[in-house]
Order: structure tokens, then C-alpha cells, then sequence
């Protein structure tokens, strides 16, 4: 009875989330529902394990095989999502013009599986992760990109988290987990781990901020009301979200990017034009601090870790005495396959599927040719995120909090990687809509006049 109540409750509050923060000034495509789609996937769990909860399936096999009904989903989202890029051409040709350094990332990635020791899995994962630009561009070539953007995380949001909630309080046996190994409950919501919750709340979380921002910010939102209570009832959820899942990477990042935001929202930032830099600045060191400079430990301890960070020290010292190709790398998402994987699994921690540092993940799959792409690439996305926020604060609060997430995040957990929300979140980064193209919305609805500013000058358009 509980269970069907909770049920009931649950439908019941996720669609007074949806009613009370309609959209009455645009209208966004319909093609908006591919990507919300393909975020719901990558934020719980794969359609096969949706199907078949109790079917058990090593590590090893789940990350060196696919699903072919998962292969046929993905593929499935990725044609309709090219289909529907077909009729932007115009819009397309623009956004891939004005993001030559991730365009350049992604190429090189396909160059890498030349080298893979498994290249034709290489080239499955890399067509899979073409998946995620597609979604990207179907969200920011939407004639209301900024509300699309909006549209696709609230919706993820409206569902993933309450469900999760659902899972962990009324089916536990679908939402938890007992760990025979300390005798503890891992609390995993509709995801399959307590970190994949932990991120998944992370991504969400911020969004709802940043769209809680906005909505108070400017008083004359349409339903205003209705909206600061869903997006705040959301940011609830994830703080308690995230820390019944006790994942500390997560929590730690999204009270970090989240400080980034709010302080962003005040008026002296915007007047002050080096406090953004100072802030987001600020933000990064504290980890970095923590990891590599506090020899005591302390703020690692405060926040119920161990000085090995939970083993991750001894996992890169495991894939590092790998030896690999320092240049090239193994090839794209190649590193966890065949011996390498066993041999990591008997230095370190048994199970593992991942370097838990997203630029050493970078490093040992692509090289330092790699890694240096990555830093082109967050470079070029700092600096037109920091443009867009002196032109337009309401996008650029979303982009580097979002930055500063995924630079934070990576540092113990390997984020840079495909099908993950705090990719697409990174993607987004680099990629969202400055002002230059939110001007022409701005003449046809007051959705996205969040904060009162001046005439913005002009940008280009998908810079």
C-alpha cells in the first residue's frame, strides 16, 4: 500500500512541477523531446537494464560489449536528431564555423581509433558520442535557444529527481542496495551507482539554481511564483539527493559552481569585470588546495574521506605504471579494454571502470595530444564564457557554473567521457547561446530578460 500511494504522490507532484513552470511566452520545437530523452537515459539507467533489472552482467563484459537494444535506442535518437538538424542546415553550418576547437576534439578522437587495440568497439563508442553533439545542436539551433536549454534540463529534472526519491523511499530494492563488504545501504535512486546519482543531482541541481536565479531575478516572469517553488523544491531534492548517496565529489561541486552562480547574480559582479574571473578562480583552488596542497588533510578529512581519497591515489598509480603511449594514447575510450583492465583490477580496486580523474582518463586514452585539446578547448570555452557573461549574465552564469563543475568534478572522477550528464553539461558550456542570438528572442518574448542591463553589443551569433 505504501508503495502505490508513494507511487500515486509522486506522478501526482511531478505533474505539479510541470504545470506550475509552463511555458506561456514561446514555443519551443517539439524536437526538444529527442535530447530531454536522451538525457533521461544517461541520467538513470540504459533502456536494456530498464527492461531486465535483475539480469546480471559483469563489469568487464558491460564495458567492452553493447546492447544491441541500447545500440538501436541510440542510434534510433541520433537519426532523428540528425533528421531534424537537416532542416537548420543554415543554423548548423554557423555552429560548427564558430566551435572549431571541439570540432577539432571530436576529429581527432575519430583519428585515435585508428591505433585502438579494439577498433571496432572505438568506432561504436565514437559514433555514440557523436550522439551527444546532436543533441546539443538540436538544443541550441531551436529558434528559442536559450528556453530550450531551459526546457530540456527542467524536464530531466522534474522526473529524474522525484523519481529517485521514489525509489529510494518506497522501492528500495530498485533505488538501493545493501554492501555486505562494510555492511552499509548504498542509495543509487534510479540510477545503477551512488556516484551516478551524486552526478546526475549535480547537473540537475544547478540548472534548477540557475533557472531559480532567473525566474527571481526578474519580477515580471510569467508565473513567477509557481516557478521559484518548482525549481526550489528541485534544488532540495538534489541537496538531499546527494547526500543520502554520500557522494562528496558530487556535493562538493555543486556547492561550489552553485556559489559561482549566486555570486555571479549580484549586481557588483557585473560592474566589477575581474570578479568573475576572481570567482571562478577562487572556486578551482579550494579543491586543488585540498587535493595536492594540504598535506595535513584537513579539508579531505572534514569531508569524511581518507588521505588516499577513497583509493583513487592508488588507482592512478595502476593505470599510470600502464605505460602507454604518452603521445598518442591507446585510442578513443580504448584504455579499459582486454589485459590493461585485469591488470588495473589486481594493482588497485577490483570492479573499477574508470581512472576517477577525467584528465588522466584523457591522457591515457588520447595522449598529451589529447590532454592538449582538452585545454584548447577549455580555454576557448573560459574566454567566450566570460564574454558571454559581460554581454548577457543570465547565459553566462549557466555556462561557468557549468565550467567550473566539470573542472572541479574531473579532478577525482573521470567526467570527460560520453552518454554521462556532466558531458552534456560541458557541452553545453562551450557551446551554449551568447546574447547575439538571444537578442532576437528577447524582441518576441520577456521569457529571457532575466536581468536588467544594457543595449548588449554585438556577438556572433553561437560564439
Amino acid at each position: 500500500m505504501t508503495q502505490l500511494i508513494g507511487t500515486f504522490v509522486c506522478i501526482a507532484f511531478i505533474g505539479w512541477l510541470f504545470y506550475l513552470a509552463r511555458d506561456v511566452e514561446a514555443h519551443p520545437s517539439w524536437a526538444l523531446w529527442i535530447p530531454t530523452v536522451w538525457m533521461l537515459i544517461n541520467g538513470s539507467r540504459a533502456v536494456s537494464t530498464w527492461l531486465h533489472p535483475e539480469q546480471a552482467i559483469s563489469l568487464a563484459q558491460r564495458f567492452t560489449e553493447s546492447s544491441p537494444l541500447d545500440a538501436t535506442v541510440y542510434g534510433g535518437l541520433t537519426v532523428a536528431g540528425a533528421l531534424v538538424l537537416n532542416t537548420r542546415s543554415r543554423q548548423v553550418k554557423e555552429f560548427l564555423r564558430e566551435n572549431v576547437p571541439l570540432i577539432v576534439f571530436f576529429a581527432y578522437c575519430a583519428l585515435s581509433i585508428t591505433w585502438s587495440d579494439a577498433p571496432f568497439i572505438a568506432l561504436k563508442r565514437w559514433i555514440k558520442s557523436l550522439g551527444d553533439l546532436v543533441m546539443i545542436m538540436v538544443v541550441l539551433t531551436d529558434p528559442f535557444p536559450l528556453i530550450a536549454v531551459r526546457r530540456v534540463l527542467t524536464r530531466a529534472a522534474f522526473l529524474i529527481l522525484p523519481v529517485s526519491v521514489l525509489f529510494i523511499l518506497c522501492f528500495p530494492g530498485l533505488g538501493s542496495a545493501f554492501m555486505p563488504e562494510d555492511g552499509t545501504i548504498m542509495y543509487f535512486g534510479v540510477t545503477t551507482f551512488k556516484n551516478e546519482l551524486g552526478m546526475v543531482c549535480m547537473v540537475l541541481g544547478l540548472s534548477a539554481l540557475w533557472a531559480f536565479l532567473n525566474a527571481y531575478l526578474d519580477r515580471a516572469t510569467p508565473h513567477r511564483a509557481g516557478r521559484l517553488f518548482s525549481y526550489g523544491a528541485m534544488i532540495g531534492t538534489t541537496v538531499w539527493l546527494i547526500v543520502r548517496a554520500d557522494s562528496m565529489t558530487s556535493l562538493s561541486c555543486f556547492g561550489l559552481a552553485g556559489a559561482v552562480m549566486v555570486l555571479l547574480s549580484q549586481g557588483w559582479t557585473t560592474q566589477w569585470k575581474k570578479s568573475a574571473h576572481v570567482i571562478l578562480w577562487s572556486a578551482f583552488a579550494v579543491p586543488l588546495f585540498a587535493l595536492f596542497l594540504d598535506t595535513v588533510g584537513t579539508l579531505v578529512h572534514t569531508l569524511g574521506r581518507n588521505g588516499t581519497l577513497t583509493g583513487r591515489t592508488d588507482i592512478w598509480k595502476a593505470v599510470l605504471a600502464m605505460h602507454t603511449n604518452p603521445l598518442l594514447g591507446t585510442g578513443f575510450e580504448s584504455f579499459w579494454l582486454g589485459g590493461r583492465l585485469e591488470r588495473v583490477w589486481n594493482m588497485s580496486v577490483q570492479g573499477i571502470e574508470e581512472a576517477h580523474n577525467g584528465y588522466l582518463e584523457i591522457y591515457l586514452n588520447l595522449g598529451w595530444i589529447g590532454v592538449f585539446l582538452l585545454i584548447w578547448l577549455l580555454v576557448s570555452a573560459y574566454r567566450r564564457a566570460m564574454n558571454t557573461y559581460q554581454v548577457d549574465p543570465g547565459t553566462g552564469r549557466l555556462c561557468l557554473a557549468y565550467l567550473v563543475a566539470a573542472m572541479i568534478y574531473n579532478l577525482t572522477e573521470a567526467g570527460f567521457r560520453m552518454l554521462t550528464p556532466i558531458w552534456f553539461a560541458f557541452l553545453l558550456a562551450v557551446t551554449v547561446v551568447p546574447a547575439g542570438v538571444a537578442l532576437p528572442e528577447r524582441k518576441r518574448t520577456s521569457a529571457l530578460s532575466w536581468t536588467p542591463q544594457a543595449e548588449p553589443r554585438r556577438v556572433r551569433i553561437l560564439q
